[in-house]
């Protein structure tokens, strides 16, 4: 396994908060089990599965998937190593969850209609889908407004640190950079700049390209913003 791929991404991702108090709300209003699409090392998953709801936690990445499973010893969780455009499993849910902006990684409205059909297909009757994605981006680089701060951690000596240095504007993406970097306990530090590209995309088209799937759209919600975190709008759709 790759420490530092689970390391970055519990730093960047882990201490989201904000929008697990919908997702409570969500799992317990639909009965059966739920699956949590992007689930990464646990963030969600583990947070539902330790008030008792049963969570299938799907992800690519099997390295945060093993993680997972560690974390979720005892707890009614199972993991699935597969694409979300490209999942067949042997059960239904009452709730397709997709946090953070999961969609707006699968190459554009093709990849997201894949999704969307895989979702629908693993719906229990009225079960819910609801998927957030990020409030606008704005470009920014260090030459133009200041950054958000650095994430930080230090695990057994060694510090990483993930610096925001620029949001891009690339016409049908949004580029994100950050420099990860990383202070070992001799001082020595190693430098690499890591970028996401996110699919721009608004609660409107997603709603209309869930609504041709089939699905019935309901009123969105809304994550406000934090200091250290963009504000999602959560598309909500009925099966």
């Amino acid at each position: 396994m790759t420490v530092e791929t689970v390391v970055w991404h519990d730093l960047e991702c882990g201490g989201y908060a904000e929008d697990l108090p919908l997702w409570r709300l969500l799992a317990s209003a639909k009965p059966g089990p739920v699956l949590d699409v992007g689930a990464g090392t646990g963030r969600v998953t583990l947070d539902l599965a330790r008030r008792g709801h049963e969570v299938v936690a799907l992800d690519r990445d099997g390295e945060l998937l093993a993680v997972l499973a560690d974390r979720a010893v005892g707890l009614p969780v199972a993991t699935v190593v597969a694409d979300a455009r490209d999942f067949e499993l042997d059960r239904r849910f009452g709730l397709v969850l997709v946090p953070m902006q999961t969609i707006q990684l699968l190459g554009g409205a093709a990849g997201r209609m894949r999704f969307v059909a895989a979702a629908r297909r693993h719906l229990a009757p009225g079960g819910l889908l609801a998927v957030a994605i990020a409030d606008a981006l704005e470009a920014f680089d260090e030459d133009h407004c200041v950054p958000p701060l650095p994430d930080m951690r230090e695990l057994g000596k060694i510090v990483y640190c993930s610096r925001p240095v620029a949001v891009r504007d690339e016409g049908a993406q949004v580029a994100i950079e950050r420099e990860h970097e990383v202070v070992d306990d001799s001082g020595h530090r190693t430098v690499a700049l890591d970028v996401v590209r996110l699919d721009r995309l608004d609660a409107e088209t997603l709603a209309g390209e869930l609504a041709a799937q089939g699905l019935e759209p309901l009123p969105s919600q809304t994550i406000p913003s934090t200091e250290d975190y963009i504000g999602s709008t959560v598309v909500l759709a009925r099966g």
